[in-house]
């Protein structure tokens, strides 16, 4: 009471001008913080890269090869001088790769802010719903009859944990028990933080004697494993076999901790970044989490944004990326370090053979689509479709006729090709000849002009000559062009490849789409390829997320997962909304008989038998 008095005091008293000075000076504490946390969520991106970084990243390999005698450090004094000596030309090459990388850097940083607003509205909301249901009075609580007290709640609240965690030691063998926990107990236990914060998380679900164990169950009950297999291994090696029946040899306090206090302060800081998280990430709508609840939403819902990945694709004979049979399992006969460099656009520019050796591999057929990508269409022609986020390559999507204006090709598609040299821009299928026959394509307008570089160059490019950079014969220009001379007047499929940035479409189509979308459906990906995989923390979080794919993603959190072919499921839900697709497998696909089988909430195998 006093110190309310003091406070009254003390604003009845102030100078008036003292109020504009706080204001300012809060003003200014918000603009710092914000200035921090823009620095903060800056520094998490990769670049802007400059023009010299790029120089340094081409050239370094080619310039040590050239001198082998020479030390790091020399080799170090060398390149600043190499690069003195390129004329402006040469330079406005690198700068132009340099402006491309500011361009991808910012449009990053404006996706992570995105990112982090998300984030920190979903925990704003938790807060409020806390600070809500902290004024529960005694009559809005019930008694479950085991002496639990459990606030009345919806469909999407969790419940209080009835007890908090008992960890147990047998006596016989001096060994600790875990509980056993489930799936839905996980799931529970992270709405639970997620509504009432980690001081109430902990006080309920953490007894008031505990040792180290606790925080490690705790951990593991967030859903969430340590990277750091001895501790682990320390852990299990005090710990028994949780079926095994011993309850008359058990005791539940008094028991003493088997780790150590090293042991112990990382486990406090691993439960930490455990609980931030959690507290930054999605929380799960709870009230969706079915094929009911998924129909129903497709037919009320107006904006749907469609994430495709490479599974919409596989029943027509195109193979996947990442699996154990995809593409990158089928090209280590290249003896790239990894495989994923066929798709690196330096690599390319100085062997573009080494693409169009399996382009064939990857080319689209032409004036087929599968069953999904008629599912797509219809949900356009319903109006339904805001936006399909394809990272296909394969441009099947126009054999659909799905509308352009519709389709995001993520990561560019065979529909165009560029040459590396002029620009000159050709419908795709114009060098698809070439690709299936394992030609270079080469553009007509630089065709002469490449014979005579590679006539002129023979020696070098063929390695019969010394490529030697202090030689009078050559000079930097000509150094840079025979690096890059396999690739002089070469068209390239408008593929996105690695180095280069993402198409401008993508950033624009996702910043005016997010918060529009009123159901995310993810087909056919596993989601490892950033930025296109950060598309379902960008969603807001009262937004359904379902996927329909062959095999689970752990990483994400959906409300419902459909596991199984994705044709057949998108067959399913069709026939379950009364609806129909326009596609020679719709009878098929629609007379089937459908096996749903829950493996666990909110996760579901879907199998077709036919009649």
């Amino acid at each position: 009471m006093e110190s309310s008095n003091i406070s009254t005091n003390v604003q009845l008293n102030a100078n008036p001008n003292d109020d504009y000075e706080v204001n300012q000076k809060h003003t200014m504490n918000n603009e710092a913080i914000q200035r921090k946390k823009m620095k903060n969520i800056a520094s998490s991106v990769v670049g802007p890269r400059s023009a010299y970084a790029f120089f340094l990243n081409e050239q370094l390999g080619s310039i040590k090869l050239e001198y082998p005698n020479l030390s790091s450090n020399e080799i170090r004094k060398l390149v600043p001088k190499i690069w003195n000596q390129l004329n402006p030309e040469q330079r406005a090459k690198f700068q132009e790769k340099a402006d491309l990388d500011k361009v991808r850097y910012n449009q990053e940083v404006e996706l992570k802010i995105i990112m982090e607003q998300n984030a920190a509205a979903n925990i704003a909301n938790a807060t409020a719903h806390a600070n809500q249901d902290s004024n529960i009075n005694n009559n809005q609580l019930t008694n479950s009859g085991n002496d639990s007290i459990v606030p009345k709640h919806n469909t999407d609240e969790p419940l209080a944990p009835t007890e908090p965690i008992r960890i147990a030691k047998n006596l016989v063998t001096k060994k600790y028990i875990f509980p056993k926990f489930t799936k839905d107990d996980t799931m529970n236990a992270r709405m639970y933080l997620k509504f009432y914060g980690s001081r109430k998380f902990l006080d309920r679900y953490l007894p008031d004697e505990l040792n180290s164990l606790y925080l490690y169950f705790l951990i593991r009950l967030l859903g969430f494993e340590l990277k750091d297999s001895e501790l682990t291994k320390s852990i299990y090696r005090a710990v028994q076999d949780e079926n095994i029946e011993v309850e008359n040899d058990l005791i539940y306090v008094n028991i003493d901790d088997p780790l150590g206090k090293k042991e112990t302060i990382r486990l406090i800081k691993d439960l930490q970044r455990a609980i931030n998280k959690v507290l930054a990430s999605r929380l799960r709508i709870v009230s969706f989490c079915d094929v009911n609840h998924f129909v129903k939403k497709l037919q009320e819902a107006k904006n749907i944004i469609l994430l495709t990945g490479a599974g919409v694709s596989t029943s027509l004979g195109i193979p996947d990326f990442r699996s154990s049979e995809g593409f990158y399992s089928k090209v280590k006969y290249l003896g790239l370090n990894d495989p994923q460099d066929v798709f690196n656009f330096d690599l390319f520019k100085r062997e573009p053979s080494i693409f169009y050796s399996i382009a064939n591999m990857i080319l689209p057929p032409e004036d087929v689509y599968s069953p999904l990508h008629s599912f797509i269409k219809m949900l356009s022609d319903k109006g339904k479709l805001l936006r399909n986020y394809t990272q296909n390559i394969d441009n099947l999507e126009s054999y659909a006729h799905i509308p352009p204006e519709k389709l995001v090709h993520c990561h560019g598609s065979f529909a165009s090709a560029t040459c590396v040299t002029c620009k000159w821009h050709v419908p795709g299928y114009k060098i698809f000849k070439n690709i299936r026959n394992v030609e270079l394509p080469v553009c007509p307008n630089c065709f002469k002009e490449r014979a005579k570089l590679m006539r002129l160059y023979n020696p070098y490019v063929d390695g019969t000559s010394e490529f030697d950079a202090n030689s009078k014969q050559l000079n930097s220009n000509e150094i840079e062009r025979i690096a890059n001379i396999k690739s002089y007047g070469v068209l390239k499929p408008d593929i996105t490849f690695f180095g280069e940035p993402l198409p401008e479409r993508f950033f624009d189509c996702l910043t005016e789409d997010m918060n529009k979308c009123d159901l995310l459906i993810c087909i056919g990906t596993s989601l490892k390829v950033a930025p296109v995989s950060d598309i379902v923390n960008m969603i807001p979080a009262k937004v359904p997320q379902v996927l329909i794919n062959r095999d689970p993603v752990r990483h994400a959190d959906f409300d419902l997962s459909l596991l199984g072919f994705c044709d057949d499921i998108a067959g399913m839900v069709t026939k379950q909304c009364g609806w129909k697709f326009n596609h020679n497998d719709w009878n098929k696909l629609s007379s089937g008989k459908y096996d749903v089988t829950e493996q666990e909430r909110g996760v579901y195998t879907v199998k077709r038998e036919d009649p």
